[in-house]
């Protein structure tokens, strides 16, 4: 076929075609470009959230230790545990610390730049990866099953009519990038995905590079070639995001070498791609291997290395290095990141060195602009937890992300994207962060007996919506969080044993839908 035939015939499709940039294949799904519509829609400042998925179900347990539940957790997990004389120590805590693998992190905590949110989850949890992944991505409740993803919902809001006349030259770039082969339900919105994939770092260099991939040494293989890279340079995105490769940079010297940390990797190119002035504001990576069914830790080491340990490190050492080149490009006050897992693992460890699929684990939100320290109570470890017992929830994941459209992204109804109305976490530094209000309603809760000895059952009355019961001290300090999920309406009951509580006065709040009631509460 002649060249121009070729130009011809493959010039339409070029403009969906997969190219290569820093190593990482480019797949612009539906022409997709949103960002800069956050810029002046919700988005004034020009703000970034980076997701990091943590994909497998990380055991939080071994992740964001208790420390003050660490006799319980010796003995239901022995052969996995973290040696209590090796935890990080964290500044303004002794109760939590951080795996040894993770001094960047435990760094960046003590430098005020990482907040923790603690046992994050969602009610009647699925332990099913590919079924709660779903979940996360697309901000459902449990036995929903929707479409559209929570933060292409929020993209679609920012930009009714994409794709149609994008990109333009008011939003010349794409609204998302993920870098993976696919772009995820996430990202989904109405009709089509509100992002682009890259497949892997390699892809992407040799797209910012004009690099094409290799073809045979013929005559066919040199026309090949050529239609490759005007296929490559063809793309709805080319241009800009090739000008802000070309325009960026990566000043870190903490950066792993090339091709040992994967989410360094990816991490690495975002922050040149933000660097070189590209708008795009969501930005998702990943990491895998996080299932660890099996050889969790290696036991030869104190339980400080294996698998799990490998993994963490390369967590730790990835956000580190982001977040120092950040600093050093000077983009670290509208940056922020997340980390997140579709389940946690179980309390109790297996006899394969390993955890089993749980619920609730902790989620980190790191950068500048974070409210630093711990939201939540460390978890309550039962005495005696039979081989599957969970971690229950106490922060629903939508709370998460109502706080970032909200505090971060600056949209004043998060409810509208997430479909319900959830509590806002002061995660983020912004005029609303955890001041989350909602119409005043009368809130009917008590619980008897009170003053109890070894248990009391505190009753409360929803017309549905999201409840949550905490125990505080009398310094307004929670303790604890008694329950946290999705009632239907009626009146509900729930029971509570003291367990280790000492005698004396205490408060409960009683929150629904974000209406709150504190009452005194007396331990004898």
């Amino acid at each position: 076929m002649k060249r121009r035939n070729f130009l011809k015939y493959s010039s339409a499709a070029a403009a969906w075609a997969g190219f290569q940039l820093q190593g990482f294949s480019v797949n612009p799904m539906p022409r997709l470009p949103f960002l800069k519509a956050l810029a002046g829609g919700g988005n004034p400042n020009n703000r970034v959230l980076v997701l990091i998925q943590l994909t497998g179900g990380n055991d939080g347990l071994n992740t964001f230790i208790p420390l003050d539940q660490y006799g319980k957790l010796s003995n239901v997990r022995s052969n996995v545990l973290i040696p209590e004389d090796k935890v990080l120590k964290l500044n303004g805590t002794f109760s939590s610390g951080l795996h040894p693998a993770m001094t960047l992190m435990r760094n960046m905590y003590n430098d005020g730049l990482v907040s923790v949110v603690q046992n994050v989850g969602y009610p009647n949890q699925d332990y099913s990866h590919f079924r709660s992944t779903d979940i996360w991505m697309s901000a459902s409740d449990s036995d929903q099953s929707v479409e559209t993803g929570w933060a292409g919902r929020y993209l679609q809001s920012q930009h009714p009519d994409f794709p149609d006349g994008y990109p333009n030259p008011d939003n010349p770039d794409p609204l998302a990038i993920q870098i993976g082969s696919v772009v995820s339900l996430a990202l989904m919105g109405n009709t089509v995905p509100m992002g682009m994939a890259i497949s892997d770092p390699q892809a992407y260099y040799q797209f910012v590079n004009d690099l094409v991939e290799p073809a045979p040494d013929t005559p066919y293989g040199s026309e090949l070639s050529y239609i490759r890279l005007i296929a490559q340079q063809a793309q709805v995105y080319y241009q800009s995001i090739k000008a802000a490769a070309d325009n960026g940079n990566n000043l870190s010297g903490l950066y792993p070498v090339a091709g040992s940390n994967y989410l360094a990797d990816q991490l690495r190119i975002v922050a040149q791609l933000i660097s070189g002035g590209l708008q795009t504001p969501i930005y998702i990576v990943s990491l895998d291997g996080f299932d660890t069914h099996s050889e969790q830790v290696d036991g030869t080491f104190g339980n400080t290395e294996g698998f799990h340990a490998d993994l963490l490190r390369m967590v730790s050492e990835a956000i580190g290095a982001f977040q120092d080149d950040l600093k050093l490009l000077g983009v670290d006050d509208r940056v922020a990141g997340m980390t997140f897992s579709e389940f946690g693992r179980t309390i109790a460890s297996n006899a394969s060195l390993g955890t089993d699929h749980g619920a609730a684990a902790p989620l980190f939100v790191f950068g500048k602009n974070v409210i630093p320290g711990i939201i939540g109570a460390n978890p309550q470890i039962p005495d005696d937890p039979f081989a599957s017992s969970d971690i229950p929830m106490a922060h629903d994941f939508r709370s998460v992300y109502a706080s970032a459209l909200q505090d971060w992204f600056g949209i004043p109804n998060p409810e509208s994207i997430l479909q319900n109305q959830f509590p806002i976490l002061p995660i983020f530094k912004a005029a609303s962060s955890g001041t989350y209000t909602a119409p005043a309603v009368a809130i009917e809760a008590s619980n008897y007996p009170n003053p109890f000895h070894n248990s009391t059952t505190f009753t409360f009355t929803t017309d549905g919506g999201q409840v949550s019961i905490s125990l505080m001290d009398l310094n307004g300090r929670v303790l604890q969080t008694i329950l946290e999920g999705s009632y239907p309406a009626g009146t509900h009951r729930v029971t509570f044993g003291r367990n280790d509580l000492k005698p004396g006065n205490y408060f409960y709040q009683v929150k629904v839908n974000g209406a709150a009631v504190t009452k005194k509460l007396l331990v004898i």
